[in-house]
């Protein structure tokens, strides 16, 4: 029998591509906004300038960083008091989003956010910043952008290799959203069609880049991701996630996509069914749940050679030497609900896997030999 607690998060989606300006100035006129800040990164100021175009900004903000230091966060909190701003837009990735969020967590200021890459960031009320090594992440309701324009033109120019890696991080929203410590048949769902809509869209831009149904499928795919982990909560592949970012300041996208296969070989033992929904969201030919976390793993790997997607850790910057101290703090974070008993010993194992890159071919066991990717 169904017996859960649900909490659907407010929020508007305007969805068009070549229609971001258009929708910006719309919400901005309904929020009566005269003193607009636009976050975006240095790289995306052309981005940024297409999407706000007619509209009287009164503060430009580019000094974004990956993963939100604190001091970046009172910076750019301290520019929007000064010129009184009653209104945030914040065009890039999960970084811009982020300190957008950072900003609004203090101010309590709306935020009109338009993604260019897949991070889903945009759709969710859960902050993160980082201080002292130490990425620290909480939920409030403040800092839910208002307002989401997705525009797959703003994505067009996004290298295939940030695509897939972003894409990915995408995918692990779902992967984590199906046994994260608040999941549910609802965001279950969800996170199952984000999946299915997310498999196809990567394939889709390796094989032509400037495919733009499939950078829409891409940001229809990670917009259900992300909804579905707001719900949801923050799963072991999360927790892993903020650990090696905030503390070795590994990049975010690049860190999600190489991380997810080994968390999903870790956890689908334990969950066969739900594994075998995500085999079939992932392409695989429907499988009994005895058959699901085989199915899983090797759906995933497939996607994962398909799109050519990164596979080690030590591709950036993650040593050996790093290994215990991430254990430690792994421990620290994993939520006690996660499916499998989370260990010294098997999160050990998991991380050397995923800084050499030996990719499970079954599901994984720390007492198993894996083979090389």
């Amino acid at each position: 029998m169904l017996n859960f607690q649900h909490t659907t998060l407010g929020q508007r989606v305007l969805f068009g591509s070549g229609r971001a300006a258009e929708y910006v100035a719309a919400e901005l006129s309904r929020l009566e906004a005269s003193k607009v800040m636009v976050i975006a990164a240095p790289p995306e100021q052309h981005l940024a300038q297409q999407a706000t175009a007619g509209v009287a900004t009164a503060l430009w903000w580019d000094e974004v960083v990956q993963h939100v230091p604190v001091e970046k966060a009172e910076a750019a909190r301290g520019a929007a008091t000064e010129h009184g701003i009653d209104a945030i837009v914040c065009v890039g990735g999960g970084s811009t989003t982020g300190l957008a969020k950072a900003v609004a967590l203090t101010t309590g200021l709306p935020i009109i956010a338009v993604p260019t890459t897949y991070a889903g960031s945009e759709a969710t009320n859960v902050w993160g910043m980082t201080e002292d090594r130490t990425k620290t992440t909480g939920v409030d309701d403040k800092v839910l952008p208002v307002t989401v324009v997705y525009d797959a033109h703003l994505s067009a120019t996004l290298p295939v290799g940030l695509s897939v890696a972003s894409g990915l991080n995408g995918l692990a929203h779902c992967v984590d959203s199906l046994w994260a410590p608040k999941a549910d048949p609802l965001n279950q769902a969800l996170a199952l069609e984000g999946a299915r809509a997310l498999n196809l869209a990567l394939r889709g831009i390796v094989a032509d880049p400037d495919d733009l149904a499939s950078r829409e499928q891409a940001l229809y795919g990670c917009y259900l991701a992300a909804v579905s982990f707001a719900s949801a909560g923050s799963g072991m592949h999360h927790k892993i996630c903020h650990v090696l970012g905030g503390t070795f300041d590994l990049p975010h996208a690049q860190t999600h996509a190489t991380v997810l296969p080994y968390v999903l070989a870790f956890n689908a033992p334990a969950v066969p069914e739900l594994a075998s929904r995500l085999a079939t969201a992932l392409g695989q030919p429907a499988a009994s749940s005895a058959a699901g976390p085989e199915a899983a793993v090797n759906a995933l790997n497939a996607l994962c050679e398909a799109v050519e997607a990164p596979f080690r850790l030590s591709d950036y910057g993650f040593t050996e030497a790093g290994i215990p101290e991430a254990v430690e703090r792994v421990l620290k974070a994993a939520p006690a609900s996660n499916p499998v008993a989370v260990t010294e010993e098997n999160v050990t194992a998991l991380l050397t896997d995923a800084l050499t890159g030996n990719t499970p071919t079954r599901p994984y066991r720390p007492d198993t030999e894996p083979a090389t990717h």
